[in-house]
């Protein structure tokens, strides 16, 4: 299973990373054309999807590797148990809310499948996709912070036993 889930995350990093490089080029590219007159509409419809799908994957590459930014000024201070039971806490809401954001933004790609961008023949329903599946994935990342929250539990009541 970690296997499966390192693939994964490459998999996502790399998408995510290629999308970027695309999204820049496509717009650098748009604003030469429009300096030069020429009008492609497909590149700003095209680099909106682009900007949707690797800034979906890149906020849960974020997530799983810690890197978002937390506010710890309150719990800091606390002791450590109750710091960790305020992160089960927390975690557990993120994993309920990223499963709400999954189940109804996989009703607004139904909903969406018909409709098309005005200069290219894609689905407004590809666009959504980006959030269901980076809310899946965060879901997932979000159930391994819990275990690790869980586990550290156990080693330090198993610490307080032997010592």
């Amino acid at each position: 299973m970690k296997k499966i889930l390192k693939y994964l995350d490459l998999a996502e990093k790399a998408v995510c990373g290629g999308g970027f490089v695309l999204l820049v080029l496509l717009v650098f590219m748009s604003a030469i054309l429009r300096f030069l007159r020429i009008s492609m509409s497909w590149n700003i419809d095209l680099a909106m999807l682009l900007l949707a799908w690797t800034s979906f994957l890149g906020a849960d590459i974020a997530w799983r590797s810690g890197q978002l930014i937390g506010i710890d000024i309150l719990t800091r201070h606390l002791p450590p148990i109750i710091q960790k039971i305020l992160s089960l806490i927390i975690y557990i809401i993120i994993f309920f809310l990223t499963c709400i954001i999954c189940v109804y933004g996989a009703r607004l790609v139904w909903v969406e499948r018909l409709r098309t961008y005005q200069s290219i023949p894609i689905p407004y329903s590809v666009v959504t996709l980006s959030l269901v599946v980076a809310t899946f994935s965060m879901a997932l990342s979000t159930i391994g912070k819990i275990k690790k929250v869980i586990f550290s539990f156990k080693e330090e009541k198993s610490v307080e036993v032997s010592e």
